[in-house]
């Protein structure tokens, strides 16, 4: 069963699991890295449903941070949400 999704106050950050073979791999991200990446424009916006609401494209980075070599838990930056250039 893949654990909740949560907004970790202490630290600013959501910490959230992604389901990777027969397993859930631990990961987060700062809020600030979602405010920038998704609601730069906004004063309002909420760390967990900017998450929820792009989760997605979230999980694909932590899956390319672990091709890559990335250990859990996985800690995504600003720079691991860029837009991938086609190649």
């Amino acid at each position: 069963m893949k654990p909740e999704t949560f907004f970790h106050l202490p630290s600013g950050t959501v910490r959230f699991w992604v389901p990777v073979g027969q397993r859930f791999v631990g990961a987060s991200i700062h809020s600030v890295d979602l405010h920038y990446r998704y609601c730069a424009h906004e004063t309002t916006d909420q760390p967990l449903a900017t998450f929820l609401a792009h989760a997605g494209e979230i999980e694909v980075a932590v899956r390319r941070r672990l091709d890559a070599g990335a250990l859990e838990p996985v800690i995504l930056r600003g720079p691991d949400l860029q837009p991938v250039p086609s190649p």
